[in-house]
């Protein structure tokens, strides 16, 4: 059996440019096969294309709109079906940046179908395969905006605060398990998304901006190291630990019956 085969199959949704393209070339490198998803059918074709003609792997293309409810629904069967799949990065993503009044209804459910239905959805749809063969990948891109919100980020960040939990959730309930499963939290990094959001990246303080390889680059290497949850662009891991620390003091101290002292009248 030869590399690629062994390695299964790997899933990137957004995968025609931006974070999913950077992924598509980086897993391709390491023998996966590919199912890449996307609303752009000339962008995955040429990707498609240049990765099995560079790495000998096999790309099978789905053109979908996540946003879609019927789109949505031909991946997830499409997921269901496929036993080859054994890593999924759920890496699509959608953002308006901007106050919350000022956003059509449609804009904001847009947010919710793809960053929050579609995840939920497509995890939903490799777990159970996942767990029953004992192993399995599941990568959650969620933002650092996922525990911060900004006057322009009340949705967006609404959308990757859901991502954040809900995959720590995930990750309770697979351990003991070989299954895994990795929340990442990037902060400002150079995809169209910013664009499409309203806020050019030309607008942002340049020093903060990270490239797509990086950020991946980064992503991979804490899935390497086994991290649950991995910040691409914070150096001090205390704080990363320390944030973890509070939340769960924060939940332990919440198990009273009792109203704070300072509720007391």
């Amino acid at each position: 059996m030869n590399k690629k085969n062994e390695m299964g199959t790997a899933v990137i949704t957004g995968a025609s440019s931006g974070l999913g393209e950077i992924f598509a070339d980086r897993l391709a490198k390491r023998g996966y096969d590919l199912k890449l998803v996307a609303r752009r059918k000339d962008r995955l074709e040429v990707i498609a294309k240049k990765l099995e003609s560079k790495y000998g792997i096999k790309v099978t293309n789905i053109v979908a709109d996540l946003g879609s409810l019927t789109d949505l629904e031909k991946v997830v069967e499409d997921l269901k079906n496929d036993k080859s799949i054994s890593l999924l990065i759920n890496n699509a993503g959608t953002s308006t940046l901007s106050a919350s009044t000022s956003i059509s209804v449609s804009k904001q459910k847009e947010m919710v179908n793809v960053n929050v239905t579609a995840l939920m959805l497509l995890s939903n749809a490799v777990l159970p395969s996942f767990i029953e063969k004992n192993e399995g990948i599941l990568i959650n891109i969620a933002s650092v905006l996922g525990f911060y919100a900004l006057p322009i980020s009340a949705i967006y960040s609404g959308t990757k605060g859901f991502v954040v939990q809900y995959t720590q959730g995930l990750q309770e309930e697979v351990k003991g398990t070989n299954v895994r499963i990795q929340l990442v939290n990037p902060a400002t990094t150079a995809t169209e998304l910013w664009e499409i959001g309203g806020v050019p990246l030309s607008a942002l303080e340049q020093s903060t901006i990270m490239t797509s390889e990086n950020c991946v680059n980064a992503i991979l290497s804490g899935l390497d190291k086994g991290e649950l949850t991995t910040h691409p662009s914070v150096n001090d891991q205390s704080l990363i630990d320390a944030y973890e620390t509070a939340r769960i003091q924060l939940l332990q101290a919440s198990q009273t019956g009792q109203p704070a002292e300072r509720y007391a009248h």
